[in-house]
């Protein structure tokens, strides 16, 4: 029990160098807490005494999603107790070395790092944790991301260097070891963090060229070119050539797309040729029986027109109608290439450099549907010239003449009384014969 049995020890969380970390159980408030524990007579030095009381003043001014929070510190029994928020999770080393991160999630704690060092950076004077790795990263099980273990952190920049070196070998960006820490050294700390999750090692196990890393020998093909040449800059061995801001670096890069593999890619494009293929074979049918039924209507329609009976006449308005309708279908069809192969495409095209690939496959999608209204508008035209070809009487007068059916041979066919139905001949006994009946 400590602080006069308000927080019960409950286990050990992890040991370090200079402290240990405990969980316990605040018994007032009811609630898990970490407390870091630092031996003051086991101390070394002075040194390690200052930056355990360097540690719990600045932990206590922080307010962060990304931060532990802070409760209280005192001083007990020749130890000093640091209480602070227990983040439940697993570190990044823990889901490294199940192979549980994958490209997706080491973005996402990119992006989140970024936020943090920006609000610990943007502090007057700024805060410099030095000591970013795999160990002291948590992720929760909402998927987001914590920074914890300030034991490293500097909070006083000095221009003339004289820093303690503090940090971890293979996480430490090399003007650490000159005794200099700079906002631009957490970057270089989160980029090799990033690197490690990736490779599965840590960076001193990792390919080099020179003092750098070899960011693109390390990943190989595994991750995305894009990625690979941020991680390559974050990791650049000259702070002044390194960026000082992460947040401003990711946003400067196109976001690369998650790792698809050959396999994979091979599945998608058959899935999608399958797909484009039987949207095809659905539309040939639904445009088979769509002409089917236009055929029947035409028949219906052709039967009606053959029991009319009487003068049917057709004047110089049907051909200027028939005309205009031609010209509106001309008009329809320059206007339809105009809109849909020629101006919508090109934004689309040009909009889908900002917005992705989605907007190109809506470009051709309108291609595709001008090639339907063509062919509907070919077909109609086609309709009416041959309606105008068939219609070579205009202006004429066709006469019909009703006679009397032969006499029938059955009953059936006396009741109804049948009556047929011909077209007048040209030639001359024709003529006689209507000159008889007058």
């Amino acid at each position: 029990m400590l602080r006069d049995g308000r927080y019960r020890v409950l286990g050990v969380l992890g040991t370090g160098s200079q402290a240990q970390t405990l969980e316990a159980e605040d018994v007032h408030l009811a609630r898990l807490v970490a407390i870091k524990r630092f031996s003051v007579r086991g101390a070394a030095s002075w040194k390690e005494v200052e930056l355990a009381e360097r540690e719990a003043r600045v932990l206590s001014e922080l307010r962060h999603d990304g931060l532990p929070a802070y409760f209280e510190h005192f001083e007990e029994d020749g130890a000093l107790y640091l209480v602070m928020e227990k983040i439940e999770g697993r570190t990044l080393n823990e889901l490294r070395k199940a192979n549980a991160l994958d490209q997706a999630q080491v973005l996402r704690f990119l992006r989140e790092i970024a936020a943090i060092l920006r609000y610990l950076h943007g502090r007057s004077p700024p805060i410099i944790h030095r000591d970013i790795k795999p160990q002291n990263v948590i992720q929760r099980a909402n998927g987001s991301f914590a920074l914890v273990d300030f034991g490293s952190v500097r909070d006083q920049l000095r221009p003339e260097g004289g820093s303690t070196v503090v940090g971890t070998f293979g996480y430490m960006a090399p003007e650490q070891f000159q005794g200099r820490a700079l906002p631009a050294s957490d970057v270089y700390g989160a980029g090799a963090t990033a690197i490690a999750c990736l490779a599965g090692q840590d960076p001193e196990s990792l390919p080099h060229k020179g003092l750098s890393l070899d960011v693109r020998a390390a990943l190989g093909g595994r991750v995305d070119s894009t990625l690979v040449e941020l991680l390559a800059k974050l990791v650049e061995p000259d702070p002044d050539k390194r960026p000082a801001d992460l947040e401003r670096a990711l946003n400067d890069v196109v976001r690369p797309r998650p790792f698809v593999s050959p396999q994979r890619a091979k599945l998608r494009t058959e899935a999608r040729e399958e797909e484009r293929r039987l949207r095809k074979e659905l539309r040939d049918i639904r445009r088979h029986r769509k002409n089917e039924r236009r055929a029947r209507k035409w028949e219906r329609r052709h039967a009606r027109t053959q029991g009319f009976r009487g003068p049917a006449r057709r004047g110089p308005i049907a051909g200027v109608l028939l005309l205009s309708i031609l010209l509106l279908l001309f008009f329809a069809r320059a206007v339809s290439f105009a809109l849909f192969r020629v101006l919508l495409p090109t934004a689309l095209h040009t909009l889908s450099l900002l917005f992705g690939a989605g907007l190109r496959r809506a470009a051709t999608q309108l291609v595709e549907f001008d090639r339907s209204a063509e062919l509907s508008i070919q077909r109609a035209a086609g309709a009416l010239r041959s309606a105008a070809a068939n219609a070579s009487g205009w202006g004429q007068e066709t006469r019909f003449r009703v006679e009397p059916s032969p006499e029938p041979e059955h009953a059936s066919e006396r009741e109804q009384g049948h009556t047929a139905v011909e077209a007048p001949a040209h030639d001359g006994s024709d003529e006689q014969a209507r000159s008889s009946k007058r």
